[in-house]
Parts: structure tokens; C-alpha cells; sequence
């Protein structure tokens, strides 16, 4: 009697699979899966140029920082920088601000050597490059030159990175 009963739960579970399989069906398609890319450059990064703590500047102070500018693979930027917001800057003669409106000038260079200002004029004093799709770090070469010490205090200007493209 067991026997015939186990037989017989077999045969119905092996109907039933068979019945499951014989009535499934598949049917299917394809999606296209898209992405548009477009031209585009960003600033990721404007690093700070710090000319550090210094007494009587008798002497050049030099220091360097990094831009970090990210474009689309193949696409041609150029990147300015402004004169600063110092009273009576120009791309040539930038101007630090500090305690009762005294100044520092200081120069914004694209070239180690500090002899090519850096601008706004695209195609004559600002750096030039073509997108790989990372970031690309820009040197950015900056100098304080021998001037008449104001007096002591912290000194500031910001100068606005602009990507064009």
C-alpha cells in the first residue's frame, strides 16, 4: 500500500512538472540602452596660492598651486583667470587687500620661468588644452616682487578661474 501511494505522489509530481513545462513560453525583445553626451568643461578644483607668512619683502616670493579642469574627451578649452578684486588690478599687476586698504601687488603666471602673465584674452595670455575626459591639473605660478612693506595683517584677493570651451 505504501508503495502504490509513493508511485502514485511520483506520478503526480512528475505530471504536474511536465504540465509546467509544457505550458511555459517565452517570448522576447531587445531595448536600446542610450546616453547622450555633451560638450562640457567644469573647474574641479581652484587651489588656494598661499605666498605663506613673510616680514619686509625684499626679495621675489614664489609660490605654486594647481587647477583642476575637467572636460570631455576632444573638447579645446581655454582657461583665464581674472585680474582680481583688488582696486587698480589689471591681469598684469594683481592686488592683495589688508588692514586700512594697504595692498601687496603680486603676478599670476602660466610658465615656471614668470614670464607669461596669466589673463582673460583667450588666444594671447591664457592656457590652453583639449579635454581627455579626467581632470587635467593646470600649474599656476604666482609672485610676490620686492615692493615697500605695508603694514603687518593678513593680505587677500580672489581671482575668478573661468573655462571657456
Amino acid at each position: 500500500m505504501l508503495r502504490m501511494l509513493c508511485g502514485a505522489v511520483l506520478t503526480g509530481i512528475a505530471m504536474t512538472m511536465a504540465a509546467s513545462s509544457a505550458m511555459a513560453a517565452t517570448a522576447t525583445a531587445n531595448m536600446t540602452v542610450t546616453i547622450t553626451i555633451q560638450a562640457q568643461c567644469l573647474v574641479q578644483s581652484a587651489n588656494n596660492l598661499n605666498f605663506g607668512t613673510n616680514g619686509v619683502i625684499t626679495s621675489n616670493i614664489d609660490q605654486a598651486t594647481t587647477i583642476g579642469v575637467q572636460c570631455t574627451s576632444g573638447q579645446t578649452y581655454n582657461v583665464g583667470l581674472s585680474a582680481g578684486a583688488g582696486a587698480g588690478a589689471t591681469t598684469a599687476v594683481r592686488v592683495m587687500t589688508g588692514p586700512a586698504s594697504a595692498t601687496i601687488n603680486y603676478a599670476i603666471y602660466s610658465d615656471a620661468n614668470r614670464t607669461q602673465t596669466w589673463g582673460t584674452t583667450i588666444g594671447t595670455d591664457t592656457v590652453s588644452g583639449t579635454g581627455n575626459g579626467a581632470v587635467q591639473n593646470i600649474n599656476v605660478y604666482g609672485r610676490v616682487p620686492p615692493q615697500t612693506t605695508p603694514a603687518a595683517g593678513v593680505y587677500t584677493d580672489t581671482v575668478a578661474v573661468t573655462v571657456t570651451y
